[in-house]
């Protein structure tokens, strides 16, 4: 299934709040979520963010992982505003992308972004 489904936000927030100790909550006018209500880990501009008109994910992100994915794909994966210091990257969802790329990008950023203990509690769940 690609990422432009009409649900998609839905499948995201369904994912996220799947994850331990994981709330949502709007933070700059859009969905985001976090780890303990303290630290973000994604947000979803579902409306496009500022003068750019489309669909997209901003999640933690390994820097070098990162630039391989910008530079194998940078018609899906940008470096997003204000974040990008964070080592986070921007997705396009506006494009064709399968769903379970998107899973585990943000699989990989609850990961970067939540402590240890909840990592264990994940890992051990087989959740993700």
């Amino acid at each position: 299934m690609v990422v432009k489904s009409p649900g998609l936000l839905e499948r995201i927030r369904v994912h996220c709040l799947s994850l331990p100790e994981v709330n949502e909550r709007e933070s700059h006018g859009t969905p985001a979520f976090f780890i303990r209500d303290k630290r973000s880990f994604a947000t979803v501009w579902m409306d496009g963010h500022h003068a750019v008109h489309f669909a997209q994910l901003w999640a933690a992100c390994v820097p070098d992982f990162r630039a391989h994915l910008i530079e194998e794909r940078p018609d899906i994966f940008f470096m997003p505003a204000y974040v990008a210091h964070r080592g986070w990257i921007g997705v396009r969802l506006d494009l064709d992308l399968e769903f379970e790329v998107l899973a585990d990008l943000l699989d990989d950023a609850y990961r970067l972004i939540a402590p240890p203990a909840l990592v264990h509690e994940l890992d051990s769940s087989g959740m993700s």
